[in-house]
């Protein structure tokens, strides 16, 4: 079967500052992939060329097996990849059911009765059901990382990209959290996850990889990269924590 995703050469640069060198890799349809690296290596970049908000100088990027280095962020949305933001984006004036209704309406194509459905499906999921009446800018930070999700889910993406969703939570909240994710997982949903809180990501992930520079430096499986000595080196403190 043909990976779901891959990136074939990638290069950006702003001015001299080097932002993704010659990235190359794949993701195979299904699999949750880690990507872990210091700040500045390149992360969020990498998620902004994949969903469109930036264009690469060189390379190609093949969703499903098509070309879509030209396609628009909102084409490569309704083509079936979804993100999460590191920082939660809601339209924090509107409910958490108002909320997920745009996603399911502008992003998934759905109305009127299947829309409101599938969006009461979701927060179900991400258990934020209870809540649909409230205001998303009430919420806590683990029910804001919860829209966040839910709202991604409500595009009914192939490709899920999550942004370091369980920065900031306690122990207990990035537990519930990584439980939800397990089960997307467990759907079929393809991951690409961020994440700096790494026994959160090592629960959930097939491989991991690791960038710096936005170089990749090291890929494979988490246990045997996160013991490698030159990834210790760059992230020392990660790997501690791990």
């Amino acid at each position: 079967m043909p990976p779901i995703l891959e990136l074939d050469g990638l290069k950006k640069s702003f001015g001299a500052i080097v932002v993704a060198d010659d990235l190359s890799f794949h993701l195979g349809e299904g699999e949750a992939l880690g990507i872990i690296g210091p700040n500045g290596a390149g992360k969020t970049t990498t998620f902004n060329l994949i969903t469109g908000a930036l264009g690469p100088n060189a390379g190609k990027i093949r969703f499903q097996g098509s070309d879509i280095t030209s396609h628009s962020a909102a084409l490569r949305s309704r083509s079936g990849i979804a993100r999460s933001f590191q920082v939660p984006q809601p339209f924090s004036g509107m409910t958490v059911f108002e909320n997920a209704m745009v996603a399911a309406t502008q992003a998934a194509g759905l109305s009127g009765h299947k829309a409101e459905q599938f969006a009461l499906d979701i927060l179900d999921k991400t258990e934020l059901l209870s809540k649909a009446n409230q205001t998303a800018g009430s919420l806590t930070l683990l029910d804001r990382k919860r829209l966040e999700l839910s709202r991604a889910l409500c595009t009914k993406p192939k490709l899920l990209l999550l942004d370091e969703i369980a920065g900031g939570l306690t122990e207990s909240e990035c537990t519930a959290l990584v439980d939800t994710i397990k089960d997307v997982h467990a759907s079929g949903v393809s991951i690409i996850w961020i994440e700096h809180v790494v026994h959160a990501l090592l629960a959930v992930v097939d491989r991991l990889m690791v960038i710096d520079f936005g170089r990749k430096i090291a890929e494979g499986d988490p246990s045997t990269i996160m013991k490698s000595p030159e990834v210790e080196e760059i992230y020392l403190g990660i790997a501690v924590d791990a």
